[in-house]
């Protein structure tokens, strides 16, 4: 299981990567993994603002429904538009052509709060 070093994560599977005043954020290989095939989400708006463990978008997998929490909080800047057409890059590739939203953080201090990839890896072993 693919679990990139330089990524900070959730409990619930969320995967978030820092560039700056910036995060991308997305779902972790095991979620993907355990929802199977990804058939559709609905993209939240850009310019939305977000607090941190506020839903960000639902995904519904062909056998099961899972919504996507923020991991931090912050303003969506942009959605990646091809998930519109190919919810299925989450599966195929969800750490860099399947992340979700890009969002400007507003509490980068939040960042310290998630986990480090040897902190999820322990959780998702004990899963």
């Amino acid at each position: 299981m693919n679990i990139p070093e330089n990524l900070k994560y959730t409990n619930e599977h969320e995967w978030l990567k820092v560039e700056g005043d910036f995060a991308y954020i997305g779902i972790t290989d095991y979620a993907q993994e355990e929802l199977s095939d990804i058939v559709y989400l609905e993209l939240p708006e850009v310019g939305k603002t977000v607090k941190k463990g506020d839903v960000l978008t639902t995904l519904e997998a062909v056998k099961t429904v899972a919504d996507v929490y923020a991991p931090a909080s912050g303003e969506i800047v942009e959605v990646n538009e091809k998930l519109k057409d190919n919810p299925g890059l989450i599966n195929e590739d969800p750490y860099t052509e399947g992340w979700i939203v890009k969002i400007k953080l507003t509490n980068p201090d939040e960042i310290n709060e998630l986990l480090s990839a040897e902190e999820y890896k322990k959780i998702i072993e004990e899963e």
